[in-house]
């Protein structure tokens, strides 16, 4: 199998079937900003992702077959260009589904939850500079897949956590469905030949044969994909309510405005 070809037998099917199925309105969500949400994640997707991929495969973590692609720019074949784009894309019209059927729900959540899930993703950001600095090979490929996500998705809990962490019903669906799809997907290709991971740069762990950090890419972009999305489409102040203000000691409900 080619990679054009993993794009048509695998992406592009559920991507016409999501976008054929979409329910009309989105349920009201994110008002004009649903139009939008989609396009400007796969700008943001495609931007951010060149560069860290042309590294990737210039340092072999990853290659592919000369008979298995069309064409590359730079390091990359045309085909990964698109599917910096299509999973997005993938992942996206997912979230409009499960969305457009979901009631929000209004909750008010503490700050806690903001820093602690920042706090999560700056340890792991530094265990992932560990793991790209230390010399130490194995831990290469999961050492740049973190550094290169962890720090992004630090900065949406720290910017927007309490928005985030209402939205978990929506955040853990959209995330878990499409992974779970891309992993036996992956798992294929590469039992297909359509691109081989280093097993010098890899800790070998490949559970249903798929390499653990393959797994763990799918995983932090779509959580990236699924965050992004909702980011754009709520508004913190006006999904989450105003948490009450205190009472002082010995003051009634009555007393307050």
């Amino acid at each position: 199998m080619s990679y054009l070809a993993f794009h048509f037998v695998f992406l592009l099917p559920p991507i016409l079937i999501l976008w054929a199925t979409q329910p009309s309105p989105l349920a009201g969500v994110g008002g004009r900003r649903g139009r939008y949400a989609i396009p400007i994640i796969c700008l943001i997707a495609f931007s951010y992702t060149t560069p860290w991929d042309n590294y990737l495969v210039a340092r072999e973590v990853w290659w592919y077959g000369p008979e298995r692609v069309l064409a590359t720019i730079g390091y990359v074949p045309v085909e990964e260009y698109a599917f910096f784009i299509l999973q997005p894309i993938l992942t996206g019209l997912f979230l409009y589904q499960y969305i457009a059927r979901w009631t929000p729900v209004r909750r008010s959540t503490s700050l806690k939850a903001q820093y602690i899930g920042a706090a999560v993703w700056i340890v792991l950001s530094a265990i992932a500079a560990w793991l790209v600095f230390s010399g130490w090979d194995p831990g290469l490929y999961m050492g740049l897949i973190l550094v290169w996500a962890c720090p992004v998705l630090a900065g949406m809990w720290l910017y927007a956590g309490r928005l985030v962490w209402a939205l978990r019903g929506p955040v853990a669906v959209g995330v878990a469905i499409p992974t779970l799809y891309l992993w036996v997907a992956d798992a294929i290709a590469i039992h297909q030949g359509i691109w081989e991971i280093s097993s010098a740069f890899t800790v070998g762990l490949r559970p249903f044969g798929l390499p653990v950090e393959e797994a763990l890419f799918f995983l932090v972009t779509n959580i990236l994909c699924v965050k992004g999305t909702l980011l754009f489409l709520f508004e913190e102040h006006r999904f989450i309510p105003d948490e009450p203000a205190p009472v002082p000691a010995g003051a009634s409900p009555s007393q307050i405005d």
